[in-house]
């Protein structure tokens, strides 16, 4: 029951409310010693604790697009079928670098801007990708190869310092950090988020993958990143590592390409569930690939004290009438992670989803998962709030 489940979360208040009451008021937005606004590291030390308590379901670009749908306001699959929104939403900041009014999923970025906050103020969690075009070639995030292969392995050396696209790469993190500091509530909370980018790196089909650059020139991408995100303000963001599935087995090679415990917030990795219909052994091998997965995550994690994640999976198309009951909640609950996100629900492309819609054979089964003891939307974090504590008013 729903109740039982925010009992279970009592002690864990995941600090993302802004102000309420008097919006003429700003309210105040301390940085803590760190150098991040206190809500932020408020809500890195909840996540840590939030582990052991249960896991939150997240879905990209939840509100804005769905199955049939595109732009409606207050609109969600998820929340059509649950009453309730995921506790964490994400989106992409791709094409953000190139100064366009919407991403390369076709979101308008006020629109992302406005979802994030009201995210945040409804209670839940944001999480940001990046999947920026290749500065040097001058095409996607997604390797080409052909022609264009020997191009694609060196973007990462031109964007690094003495690299021939290096300063226009600092412009394009600019932009970034243009966005992330322009996320504040109308009393000026600056909405904290999580952001995950040089996601995947473990294949090499993004320019920054495994086989287009050395693992000490994706260490270097990382620190440029940051170094230069904090240094034009940013304040308000957690970092994510966030590997795939189809390369490391063990610790060691989880980190080949860490960038440092300094940089690290979350770790995570994208794992995808590709059977056909009915093919039950293929669903099965996914749970099987799960708990490989997130035995090795949740150790190094532990190690490196960092909160663990399953930063992306999905089964497109859902073609199966128990997948989150069966093959999906039977791994996450195994393991203290902190949130498990799926992809999104393209409206513009058939077949082309994650979550449950009504009406989709799986979304009474996605009831169940919702209604499950570890699983977490924004409702089992917003009920917290109905008396506020001494640190909800920090």
């Amino acid at each position: 029951m729903r109740t039982r489940k925010i009992l279970i979360m009592a002690a864990v208040t995941l600090l993302f409310i802004g102000c309420k009451g008097n919006n003429e008021n700003k309210a105040d937005d301390p940085l803590a010693a760190s150098g991040r606004t206190q809500r932020t590291e408020n809500l890195l030390a909840n996540l840590k604790a939030q582990v052991r308590k249960g896991y939150m379901y997240g879905h990209q670009d939840d509100p804005v697009y769905g199955v049939g749908w595109v732009g409606d306001e207050n609109r969600s699959d998820v929340k059509s079928v649950c009453n309730d929104y995921p506790a964490v939403m994400g989106f992409d900041l791709g094409h953000l670098e190139l100064g366009d009014s919407t991403n390369l999923d076709g979101v308008p970025f006020r629109r992302m801007r406005k979802e994030i906050v009201s995210q945040f103020e409804r209670g839940g969690m944001v999480t940001l990708s990046w999947h920026l075009d290749n500065p040097l070639t001058g095409g996607t995030a997604w390797v080409d190869g052909g022609e264009k292969g020997e191009q694609e392995r060196q973007t990462v050396a031109s964007v690094l310092e003495g690299g021939e696209k290096h300063e226009l790469f600092l412009a394009w993190i600019d932009r970034v950090a243009d966005f992330l500091n322009s996320l504040q509530t109308s009393c000026g909370v600056k909405v904290p988020v999580l952001f995950r980018p040089w996601h995947e790196h473990t294949g090499s089909w993004f320019w920054w993958g495994q086989n287009l650059c050395t693992a000490e020139q994706y260490k270097a991408l990382w620190v440029l990143t940051e170094k230069r995100l904090k240094e034009d303000g940013v304040t308000n963001a957690l970092f994510a590592y966030s590997c795939g599935s189809e390369y490391w087995q063990h610790e060691e090679m989880y980190l080949e390409r860490y960038p440092g415990d300094e940089y690290i917030d979350v770790m995570g990795f994208d794992h995808y569930c590709t059977a056909e219909k009915g093919d039950t052994a293929a669903l099965a091998k996914y749970t099987e690939q799960l708990d490989v997965l997130l035995a090795t995550l949740c150790s190094v994690a532990e190690k490196h004290d960092k909160v663990p994640a399953i930063t992306e999976t999905g089964y497109e198309g859902i073609k199966c009438d128990n997948w989150w009951t069966a093959y999906l909640q039977p791994a996450c609950e195994k393991f203290p992670i902190s949130y498990v996100l799926t992809w999104r629900n393209a409206h513009n492309k058939p077949g082309h989803f994650y979550g449950p819609y009504p009406g989709q054979q799986s979304a009474e089964d996605f009831v169940a998962f919702y209604k499950a003891e570890k699983t977490l939307f924004v409702q089992d974090l917003n009920d917290l709030y109905s008396e506020k504590t001494p640190q909800a008013e920090e």
